[in-house]
């Protein structure tokens, strides 16, 4: 679960922000604050992952209070100025918002913030191979030998390296991306969950592994493009 503020000192958008963060569900709203100020003190008393941050701002802009921080968390700016999207990406925001956006637009840069963070936490985390409940069975699956998952409503196909049939378990996707090493797997659709050191070829609307092709969706192209670092075309 990612622990988020939002700052804004427009009530009218910090509803939206609010309702917005609430119908997202890996994201945990703690506080929404009118200005930095009252962001400062709630990231000195609460674990926080996420910002979405206003820049204009009384006093203190956004821009300035992201600057001010030694270890500052995630931070997605919201705001109605296209002017300082340089300024922002080169403080290394995770996405910028322009005001007035859509759902959509909201969950993707939601995505992708889930995707940075993942990687951060990835780069110091094992595999942690798990069990899955197969006919009454409690079936092991050694995360190594995963090739890709495919979402089936409340059940999931594991496909794997060493077996021709894939393991057909009762569980969800968000339930099984939770056991999954964060960085080691990207979702290519919302259907579908594939190996990234597995993956062998990359085409417009596909990712192979072997002769194995799985779709990618428009909304989750992104995740491929930037995890395999290549441009999109």
């Amino acid at each position: 679960m990612i622990r988020c503020i939002a700052v804004d000192d427009e009530q009218l958008v910090r509803e939206l922000l609010e309702d917005n963060i609430r119908q997202v569900p890996f994201l945990q709203l703690v506080k929404t604050c009118k200005n930095a100020l009252e962001a400062a003190e709630i990231l000195q008393s609460e674990k926080i992952d996420l910002i979405f941050l206003d820049i204009q701002m009384p006093k203190i802009n956004g821009l300035q209070f992201l600057q001010s921080l030694r270890n500052p968390p995630l931070v997605i700016l919201v705001t109605a100025y296209e002017k300082y999207a340089l300024e922002g990406f080169n403080l290394q925001v995770a996405d910028y918002l322009l005001k007035p956006f859509s759902f959509d637009r909201f969950l993707k840069a939601c995505n992708r913030a889930n995707e940075l963070l993942r990687l951060q936490q990835g780069r110091q985390e094992e595999p942690q191979d798990f069990f899955v409940n197969v006919e009454y069975t409690l079936v092991k699956i050694v995360v190594n030998d995963i090739e890709y998952i495919e979402g089936l409503q409340n059940y999931i196909k594991i496909f794997l390296s060493s077996s021709s049939k894939p393991v057909l378990t009762r569980m969800t996707m968000k339930a099984v991306e939770e056991k999954l090493p964060a960085g080691m797997f990207i979702r290519t659709h919302k259907s579908f969950l594939v190996s990234a050191p597995r993956i062998t070829a990359v085409k417009r609307d596909l990712v192979c592994i072997g002769d194995k092709e799985i779709p990618v969706s428009e909304f989750f192209k992104e995740n491929v493009t930037r995890i395999l670092n290549r441009p999109e075309n």
